[in-house]
């Protein structure tokens, strides 16, 4: 694939996941994501077979960019691992509350639209959630050996709990239009984890996304 290719995919994927973040998969029309990118009709159908197959790349490469941020910052030095995760959370709230890129939501925003709809869309989200938890597993797993998290679970069902957690959070947060739901996930999370009482995270108290 030459460079002008993979210019043409990349703006596709790029603006597909902004608009589609913003309006859900099912509202959003290929003519909108190709008008947005600037690319032709046919050259959709070069890279993509169908709107499906395009969301479950969409999706795929979003959990890309996603774990890759969560195994970076899991892995900067001179921080405990609760401290680490806790930081994780600030970042989901931020991303929930803050003016940031609506598309950087797409397992909040598409979890529930597209796992009744497409298969292979499901299967997609269901691989990078799995992505997600086992990163959060060996967070978890690494706090208790660290000393900092006293778990007194399973690290692999405490992350699926935490994240089931956090996504119902999400919801709730659309539907109440306040950061309330945050700060309650914030609140229950420390307990889970073991750590300390005071908050050691900021929400933005102004109208959650």
């Amino acid at each position: 694939m030459n460079h002008t290719s993979k210019s043409a995919r990349q703006a596709i994927l790029e603006r597909g996941q902004s608009i589609v973040g913003a309006k859900g998969f099912s509202a959003v029309g290929l003519n909108e994501i190709l008008r947005a990118a600037e690319v032709p009709k046919g050259s959709f159908y070069h890279y993509f077979g169908s709107k499906d197959a395009f969301g479950v790349v969409l999706l795929d490469t979003y959990f890309d960019h996603y774990v890759q941020g969560m195994q970076q910052l899991f892995d900067q030095p001179g921080l405990s691992h609760y401290a680490k995760l806790m930081r994780y959370w600030q970042c989901w709230v931020d991303n929930h509350t803050g003016c940031t890129d609506a598309g950087k939501c797409l397992a909040v925003k598409l979890g529930a639209e597209v796992s009744d709809l497409s298969e292979p869309m499901r299967l997609a989200l269901q691989r990078g959630t799995s992505r997600t938890i086992d990163l959060l597993t060996m967070a978890l797993q690494r706090g208790a050996e660290d000393g900092s998290l006293i778990v007194e679970q399973a690290p692999d069902s405490l992350a699926r709990r935490l994240y089931a957690l956090w996504l119902g959070t999400s919801v709730m947060a659309k539907i109440t239009r306040t950061t309330a739901p945050f700060a309650e996930a914030l609140l229950l999370t420390r307990q889970l984890l073991g750590g300390p009482e005071t908050p050691d995270i900021h929400i933005d108290r102004g109208t959650g996304k």
